[in-house]
């Protein structure tokens, strides 16, 4: 075990990144070289751009969930019908989907009201709100199926339930046209 000594060290000379001794490591050498400023849009290609640009309207998010557990619901049915219980297959598919659909509803109808409001405060406290309102409404009604569904098919209850939030996620990734 060595202690240190109190003599001074010897300065070493600073090692740069870069594959050249001296110069730092990618374009920080050209610093002053940075790429031009963008060009002003003319206000045609800024409307142009923000057409393109453009999220999908939470209704339109709404009612692709609606269409899709609308087949997957179809689908299970079919599926209930060959083990015999068709009917409960389809009931259950369609309380899964209403899980995902209803406080989704609830929630887009929330969430476009306030769309104007000219206090950031009060639509961040709006959509607070609402997205309580959505997980307090999906909790009680997963609380609930016991009680609606007799008897519950839970495969088709959770198959419905995980196609609507897959294509909920399908859908916000889907730019509107």
């Amino acid at each position: 075990m060595s202690l240190p000594s109190s003599a001074p060290q010897q300065e070493k000379p600073a090692q740069q990144a870069g594959p050249v001794a001296g110069l730092p490591a990618g374009n920080a050498a050209n610093w002053d070289d940075e790429d031009p400023l963008p060009r002003r849009l003319s206000a045609t290609e800024a409307e142009a751009f923000r057409h393109q640009r453009t999220a999908p309207s939470p209704w339109r998010v709404v009612m692709v969930q609606l269409e899709a557990g609308a087949v997957v619901s179809l689908l299970l049915c079919f599926v209930g019908l060959y083990r015999g219980d068709g009917l409960s297959w389809l009931w259950s598919a369609v309380y899964g989907s209403a899980v995902v659909i209803v406080p989704g509803a609830l929630m887009a109808r929330g969430a476009t009201r306030m769309v104007d409001s000219r206090s950031p405060m009060a639509t961040v406290l709006n959509l607070l709100g609402w997205t309580s309102v959505k997980l307090i409404c999906t909790v009680a009604m997963l609380f609930a199926a016991g009680k609606v569904l007799h008897p519950i098919q839970f495969p088709a209850l959770l198959l419905a339930l995980a196609v609507c939030l897959t294509v909920y996620w399908v859908a916000l990734a889907w730019r509107s046209r």
